[in-house]
């Protein structure tokens, strides 16, 4: 049990009658947590988890994040000649 706070539902009567104390204070019962307050943990869990994970990942490559190209990018050639194969690939078929 604990003092009723100012701020939200402070001015609506509570459902169950609680009998007033001296210096005009009532006791209400706190909220209980529920599963979406569990759902919260497991959800900072998970972010916390991703970033330290993410950090690992960056240390084996010494937090460096600039791509080297390995290769040239394809010539104008190249890719006409990809599209005179037979088939099509710019659809999946399943």
């Amino acid at each position: 049990m604990s003092l009723q706070r100012s701020g939200r539902g402070a001015n609506r009567p509570s459902g169950r009658a609680a009998a007033p104390r001296a210096g005009g204070r009532v006791l209400v019962q706190t909220p209980q947590s529920d599963i979406f307050v569990v759902l919260l943990g497991v959800a900072l869990g998970a972010i916390v988890l991703g970033c330290l994970l993410l950090v690992l990942v960056l240390n084996r490559y010494g937090f460096q994040t600039k791509a080297n190209a390995l290769a040239a990018p394809a010539s104008p050639a190249a890719l006409a000649t990809l599209e005179k194969i037979p088939g099509d690939f710019s659809t999946v078929h399943l």
